[in-house]
């Protein structure tokens, strides 16, 4: 979409934003499309529902991407974050995403789970959004008076030394073929996983039998889509030249008559999709300074219309309801982990939407190695709670995480701990 000035150009890329994030807020409350619970349905049942559901979205999302990539029509390499940055931060990501899956799972479900929660009127949820925020602004924004994050303080000295320079894109394609081969090669690789998944997922005759699975997983995929197409294409024709709105920004002093609606930041405005920890601090520096439009992104109208579109669904379905903290020990767990999802969020630079699907579509190599971390972070805590439960107490934290270990392979049987449940 080419738009005549800055104001309708940001408009439609606020408010589309809004639309599409209220249509996956609505279907994610409805289906109840949940990636905390995909992981404890396949740990503690063995059901793959939920899990070939999340599998389907990030089918669909690969396949819409690369696709419309090829086309011309989407510029995932401008994105923000910078999923394919050439400093590939693996361990930022992998322990951003073991940090993320375990608190998730004490908090009872990822970033977009907590708004769509918020949504059904789920008051813990609000505790933890809030928790989240806070600790995301400060990851990435200094402290008052002074040039110091969470990040720069806790993190930077002993995790960013350990930063590969790949000296070009980290996506699959630009790895395998080169930079000149790397549009072709995106769109084979993306082709052959988004293919291999759709295999897998609809293999299973239960999955196809459950419509909300395969509602839920379609509608995610396709919002994600949807947000890198609209993202990439809100530019501005100024006396015959295009801008998009963040090269317009960037030179906002020298193509604007006046600075009435200059954005504080112009990263929000680059081409992106769905993730939901960072928009949670940026939510909270949109409302410290007094909710001016200069603060408003992609992220926090993002936020806004997954809130909004649940509590919609609740409505209409009669099943919102306020929930609060059933002891202090539910409290201090969902406190802890949403203290971790704040922290494993923005290291892993996204979530279980973030980089489950968001940065995957991207082909990523960071992505997929941050949602390696965030499974595996959810998985082992899940066996952990559960040996601690069977056994009472008596199973020391030590002696649950060893046997856990043991039982998804990572260590010997000989090492086993516990017996298994």
């Amino acid at each position: 979409m080419v738009f005549e000035n800055f104001a309708a150009a940001q408009g439609y890329f606020l408010w589309g934003t809004f639309a599409i994030a209220l249509v996956l807020g609505v279907v994610a409350n409805k289906t109840n499309f949940c990636t905390m619970g995909a992981v404890s349905d396949w740990v503690n049942i063995g059901d793959t529902g939920r899990m070939r559901a999340w599998l389907f979205a990030i089918a669909v999302a690969v396949l819409g991407v690369v696709g419309l990539e090829y086309s011309g029509l989407v510029d995932a390499g401008q994105a923000f974050p910078p999923y394919r940055a050439g400093q590939l931060v693996w361990s930022e990501n992998l322990l951003g995403g073991l940090l993320f899956g375990i608190g998730m799972t004490l908090a009872s479900g990822c970033g977009n789970k907590t708004l769509i929660r918020i949504g059904g009127g789920n008051l813990k949820s609000v505790m933890v959004l809030l928790v989240i925020a806070v600790i995301a602004y400060f990851m990435v924004n200094p402290f008052p008076n002074s040039d110091k994050t969470l990040f720069t303080l806790l993190f930077y000295d002993w995790l960013r030394p350990l930063a590969i320079d790949l000296k070009t894109s980290q996506d699959l394609g630009t790895l395998v073929a080169g930079t000149a081969n790397a549009l072709t090669a995106r769109l084979v690789i993306g082709a052959a996983l988004g293919v291999l998944l759709l295999v897998v997922v609809f293999k299973s005759a239960d999955f196809r039998s459950r419509f909300d699975n395969i509602l839920g997983g379609l509608v995610v995929g396709l919002a994600v889509v949807g947000a890198w197409y609209l993202t990439s294409n809100a530019n501005i024709n100024l006396d015959g030249e295009e801008y998009s709105l963040r090269s317009y920004a960037q030179q906002w002093d020298f193509l604007a008559d006046s600075a009435e609606g200059k954005p504080a930041d112009t990263r929000p405005l680059s081409p992106q999709s769905f993730t939901f920890i960072n928009p949670m601090g940026q939510t909270l520096g949109y409302a410290a300074e007094g909710l001016k439009p200069a603060y408003l992104t992609f992220g926090v109208m993002s936020l806004f219309g997954v809130v909004v579109g649940s509590f919609l669904w609740a409505l209409f379905s009669r099943s919102f309801r306020f929930e609060w903290f059933a002891s202090f020990r539910d409290f201090l767990n969902h406190f802890v982990g949403a203290v971790l999802m704040g922290f494993g969020g923005v290291l892993a630079m996204g979530c279980t939407i973030g980089q489950g699907i968001t940065g995957i579509s991207t082909l990523a190599v960071g992505s997929f190695i941050a949602l390696g971390g965030i499974v595996l972070g959810s998985a082992l805590t899940m066996k952990v709670q559960y040996y601690r439960m069977v056994y009472e107490g008596e199973a020391s934290l030590l002696g649950a995480l060893v046997t856990a270990l043991v039982d998804f392979r990572l260590l010997p049987k000989g090492l086993r701990q516990l017996e298994a449940v």
